[in-house]
Parts: structure tokens; sequence; C-alpha cells
């Protein structure tokens, strides 16, 4: 069932996003393709993403409260394969990639991307092998571009529209 399941949801194209976090468990990130909107209709916006337990970015979150997701455009692979663990970058050598700014949170928040959310963490729920955070938006950072970078048949793509084919 489990082959079955990562072959199906292989299928499905993702965005892909980066989140970060710093504070008092220090400053981590990881490559994620799952991020949800939550509510728009609250005060403050929520969303959340799942992150895998043994993460050392999960467990900075936890003590953290605060991450930043950052959504990729089709341009920042490296970035990607980087905290995805593609690279030989440990830790905080991973942020040597790109240029970083510190969210209103104090998550780091990566300049060019096409969106950053700085959330704190509202609640956390674990299931199965993964930490769910609803996160809070604290802070929203945009940029120029509208080529989001997409994972999808197990590899990168960028989204288009139809017509453009």
């Amino acid at each position: 069932m489990r082959d079955l399941f990562l072959e199906g949801m292989s299928k499905a194209a993702c965005s892909v996003y980066v989140v970060t976090t710093d504070g008092i468990a220090g400053r981590r990130g990881v490559t994620v393709s799952a991020v949800s909107s939550v509510s728009a209709d609250t005060p403050n916006p929520t969303l959340l993403t799942c992150v895998h337990h043994l993460s050392p970015t999960a467990a900075a979150i936890r003590q953290n409260r605060s991450f930043c997701v950052n959504l990729l455009g089709d341009d920042q692979t490296t970035v990607s394969d980087s905290f995805a663990g593609r690279t030989d970058a440990k830790d905080e050598e991973k942020f040597d990639c790109a240029t970083w700014t510190k969210g209103e949170t104090g998550a780091p928040m990566l300049q060019g991307a096409l969106a950053s959310f700085d959330c704190t963490v509202q609640h956390e729920i674990t299931c199965g092998s993964h930490h769910i955070f609803v996160g809070e938006v604290r802070h929203i950072g945009l940029n120029e571009g509208d080529k989001a970078l997409v994972y999808a048949n197990r590899g990168y793509n960028n989204a288009q529209p139809l017509d453009a084919r």
C-alpha cells in the first residue's frame, strides 16, 4: 500500500517551499511541498505546513514557535536542493545558497521568493510521521515573478497556462 500511495502522490503537481525558523533552537530550514491555506477570514490569516518528525527543522519550529513559508520561483531549484539535503551543506550552511532577511518573528525570509509568509505557531498536530504546524501569518512578503517552482513526477517543473504550451 505504501508504494502505491507514494506512486500516486508522485503524480500530484505541488508548489515547492522552503520552511525556515530561527530562535532559541537555532536557524533551520527544510524543503516541503505540503503547504495549504487554512483561513483568510480571521484577523490574521492562517496556513499549515507538514514537516517530517525526524527533521531538525520540526524540532526547531516546536521550540522557536515560529516559521516562515517561502514559495520558490522556477529559478530557485538550487535553494530547493540545498534544503532538501541534495547538497553537502549541513544545518546553517544551507542558508549560504541565497540571501535572507529576518522576518517579524525572527524566521528567515528568502529574498526573491515569490511569496514569504512569516508565522507564529498557533496549533501543532502530530499525525503519522509528520508534525502539522498551523501558523498565524504575521507578515507577508511579495516579490515580482509569477512562475512558481513545481514538483511533479519526481522532478522540477513550472506552472504555465495551458494556452502557453
